[in-house]
Parts: structure tokens; sequence; C-alpha cells
């Protein structure tokens, strides 16, 4: 569907509420019609940019919440040039989950389109990409600048790096405990300073 600027805007507005709507009461208490007042919409709007109702609507919202995901780590995730900057991205991934706690409105999104579907797959593997790229990009530059070793693997590292990060965020969503994400995002950091 090509939409106009101010269909593009009132698309984003009802995401954007939607997702608020989520995170405030939960998605199984979501209705369209309370989408429908927090962003002023009517039901021909919300079914005009979301055919499928809820389902698209959902989906939309994940998307946007993996979005999120990567834009609440910048500017630190798109600038790890140094020890340093590996540093303050790590502290402020810790410092995202442990606010977020057991509540991610992600998982949440995902899980209400019925768990793993061709779709939440979709959603889920784009996120993950992105993400794996951008720690692949920051490991290169630092082997460029010698800090890290030349011959060792960034895409692989950053896999492995991923996984324990989320293997640790899936952790503290079950427990409320988030030593093993710290411990996961310490051991990766140690392991790629140690290829000097």
């Amino acid at each position: 569907m090509s939409l106009t600027r101010k269909g593009v805007a009132t698309r984003q507005r009802i995401v954007a509420g939607a997702a608020e709507q989520i995170r405030e009461f939960g998605v199984f208490a979501v209705r369209l019609e309370d989408v429908m007042a927090r962003t002023a919409t009517s039901k021909s709007q919300l079914f005009h940019y979301f055919p499928g109702g809820k389902d698209d609507l959902l989906l939309a919202v994940a998307r946007h919440e993996a979005d999120r995901v990567i834009e609440d780590q910048q500017p630190e995730l798109g600038s790890l040039t140094s020890w340093d900057a590996w540093q303050r991205w790590r502290d402020k991934v810790l410092t995202r989950y442990r606010t977020q706690g057991s509540d991610c409105p992600l998982h949440t999104a995902l899980a209400q389109l019925g768990g793993v579907t061709d779709a939440t797959r979709t959603v889920a593997r784009e996120l993950l990409t992105r993400w794996q790229r951008q720690l692949a990009v920051g490991i290169r530059q630092m082997q460029a600048d010698g800090a890290i070793a030349p011959d060792l693997d960034a895409d692989r590292e950053a896999a492995a790096l991923l996984a324990g990060l989320q293997g640790g965020v899936l952790i503290l969503m079950t427990t409320g405990d988030s030593d093993h994400l710290e411990a996961a995002l310490d051991s990766g950091l140690a392991r790629l300073r140690a290829t000097r």
C-alpha cells in the first residue's frame, strides 16, 4: 500500500498509540476501540491501514517495538569504536533490561500473534540481523584500530555476543534476575579483549 506523507503519519500515530496502550494495560486488555479512542482515529481509518484488523496492528506494533530495541541502544550501539564505548553500550543494555524487567512489549506483541509464525519469525529475524550487524561493525572497527585481533570472525563473535545477551534477557524475564545478562555481556566483552 502506497501512503501519502499524511497517511504515513496517521499509520505511525495508530501504531505508537497501540504500543503505548499495550505497555500500559497489557496486550490482552487492548481492544481496537481503545486504540481508536487513544489515537483519535475512526474504525474505517484503522481498517484502511490495518486491513487484517488486530493481527495486522499487532504485527506493526511488534515491528515498532523491535525498532525501539535498537533505538534505545543508540548512540552507543552505533559508535562501538573504543573499549569505553563498548562499556557504555553494555551499561545501557543492562539498564534498559533491568528497568524493563519481565515486561517486554516486543515479546508481548509477538506472543499475542500466536507464538511462532512466519510473521513473528520475520520480525525477530530482522531485529536480530540488524542488532548483530551493528555489533559486527563495532568489532571490525576495533580490528581496524588494532584493538581486536584481525583474524577474529566478527560476524560469529557478534552472533555469540547477541546469543548470550538474549539468553540473559530471557532469564531476566523469567526470574527477574539480571545476573546472567550481566555475566553474558561481561564474558562476551572479555573474550573480545582477550583476542588482541
